[in-house]
């Protein structure tokens, strides 16, 4: 029959093929690291304080901190005392970008922390658990001259984690407490040149809001934003990725078709691997440029649980299949108990998503971090997540040194072979383990691509330390889960060498010619339908030699 490439190729052209990979791989890293400018840019403002004079507050005016239509601004709370303006009648004024830039749909996403400088004051200190109510109006405009219209409107509450570093008296009064930054607004697309958002602090002491949050004096704003550079560079590699990919799918399926034996457990399962790979690979964010698709953030984290689920399920499928002592082969349904928590991790993350993002879409302002409960539940969330992806990886390493401890032990008998039939197999099973060690580092930087990228995610929602990802790392990953692929693909797709006419079962053929060799195959990378493997018959021949 038809084995796979692996075995039948040539070691100088899989030499040449693996050399030609690592260039790739070593390319993917370069264009991040050479050619894309750091994933995410991060830009400061600091609000600026106008005075609504009008007796409704609810009125749709805007206020902007400066241009021909700025509103009138104050310096200070205590030139608003001065002036007898109450709190109610100010402002914050922000501009989004700032003044003489623009936004671009290229920078994709926009996340935006609020940071609330509170003076000490001996009066007015800030209570235990204190909860600051911000009403914050969105709105958006395309060029300078037309009119402001409303994006999103809502009034949030957000927990104050302050700490006042110095001693509580007189004399330190003015002084500023140390306070968390609070999560404030995301939005999925970035498809407006000009945002402004205007935020105010309502006090009202009898419904006890803003009340015991200390004296507020200004309101920083840290927005952050993906590079435009990176994104042309991202989407570029998506693009090209995408063909690739889907050719080698489409070749691969093509020759599993031309066997006269139905596919295996283990072919299917890499043909759903490369379909998930070409899922995740299609350049639809390309569209996001032209419309106002805010949705895409969901839907990339969503494709990209799709790739994870697939991609550690088949890794487990992968070494089980190889596992030749275990006598129940090709059926998924012995897998179950170890796909089913992947399966099951991988809705839960999605619920996770859902509640975070998926409300987003109507709110921007709304934040699973905004209390304590949903931060203590988001950090569990993550934790939990991360400890899971390290036990998995644990468990895929003892998969991976029983399936070496079980060749290792078949392995005694190759001295009794001949020359020509222990050369063979002792270059099999150093290109499996080869490619089992290689599939081991895939799952290694994976699992660290994936806590680290959560963390990064909850950091600057949640954070105080500045963690920056950067775009060789991005894009190293992304290329390594491409590269894997298309190489699983190549080289287990059954080669067009033959050792016999019966195919079916996609069982091996030993058959012995010639007064002193043998043609010998050994199809350690398909899965038998029925019996044992043929590294059996081979080693008990051998014995019995």
């Amino acid at each position: 029959m038809a084995g796979a490439i692996i075995e039948n190729m040539s070691s100088k052209k899989l030499v040449i093929f693996g050399v030609i990979l690592l260039l790739f791989q070593a390319l993917s890293f370069m264009v991040g690291g050479l050619i894309a400018p750091s994933p995410t840019s991060v830009m400061l403002y600091m609000a600026n304080k106008c005075v609504d004079t009008a007796k409704s507050h609810q009125s749709t005016k805007w206020f902007m901190p400066w241009g021909p239509n700025k509103c009138e601004i104050i310096r200070s709370f205590d030139e608003a005392m001065a002036k007898k303006i109450e709190a109610n009648n100010i402002v914050f004024a922000v501009h989004i970008p700032q003044q003489n830039m623009e936004m671009s749909p290229w920078f994709q996403f926009m996340l935006v922390i609020l940071q609330l400088d509170i003076a000490f004051k001996m009066h007015n200190q800030i209570e235990e658990g204190a909860l600051a109510t911000v009403d914050v109006a969105l709105a958006y405009r395309d060029d300078t001259l037309s009119e402001w219209t409303e994006m999103a409107h809502s009034v949030e509450q957000r927990e104050l984690k302050c700490k006042f570093n110095t001693q509580k008296n007189y004399e330190n009064e003015g002084r500023y407490y140390d306070c968390d930054l609070l999560p404030f607004m995301e939005l999925g697309s970035v498809s407006h040149k000009y945002y402004l958002l205007n935020i105010r602090l309502p006090v009202h002491e009898r419904k006890k809001i803003n009340v015991g949050i200390g004296e507020v004096k200004d309101i920083q704003l840290v927005g952050i934003h993906q590079n435009g550079g990176f994104t042309k560079v991202w989407f570029a590699m998506k693009t090209f990725l995408t063909p690739s990919i889907l050719i080698v799918l489409v070749w691969y399926w093509r020759r599993i078709t031309l066997m006269t034996r139905p596919p295996v457990l283990l072919e299917k399962v890499i043909f759903a691997l490369g379909i998930s790979m070409t899922f995740i690979n299609i350049p639809v964010e390309w569209f996001s440029v032209g419309f106002d698709w805010t949705w895409m953030l969901l839907f990339g984290d969503i494709r990209q649980g799709i790739f994870y689920s697939m991609l550690l399920s088949f890794w487990i499928i992968f070494c089980g299949e190889h596992l030749m002592d275990q006598t129940e082969r090709n059926r998924f349904s012995i897998y179950w108990k170890q796909v089913g928590p992947i399966v099951f991790g991988s809705f839960c993350l999605f619920i996770f998503d859902m509640c975070e993002r998926g409300v987003q879409l109507t709110n921007p302002f709304y934040s699973i971090w905004a209390s304590d409960v949903g931060t203590e539940l988001a950090m569990a969330f993550i934790v939990v997540a991360g400890i899971c992806a390290c036990l998995y990886f644990l468990f895929l390493c003892f998969m991976v040194f029983q399936v070496f401890r079980n060749i290792s032990g078949k392995r005694s008998s190759l001295p009794a072979m001949s020359k020509a039939r222990r050369l063979h197999y002792e270059g099999l099973i150093f290109r499996f383990k080869f490619l089992m060690l290689v599939t081991l580092f895939c799952a290694a930087m994976t699992v660290i691509f994936f806590i680290i990228s959560q963390v990064m995610e909850g950091h600057w929602q949640w954070g105080s330390q500045k963690l920056e990802l950067n775009s060789a790392f991005f894009t190293g990953i992304y290329g390594m889960w491409n590269l894997y692929v298309f190489a699983i693909m190549f080289l287990y797709a059954p080669s067009h060498k033959r050792y016999g006419d019966n195919q079916s079962g996609g069982q091996c053929i030993i058959s012995d010619t010639g007064a002193s060799g043998e043609e010998i195959q050994l199809t350690t990378t398909i899965t038998h339908v029925d019996g044992p493997t043929e590294l059996y018959k081979m080693t008990g021949k051998a014995a019995q030699e």
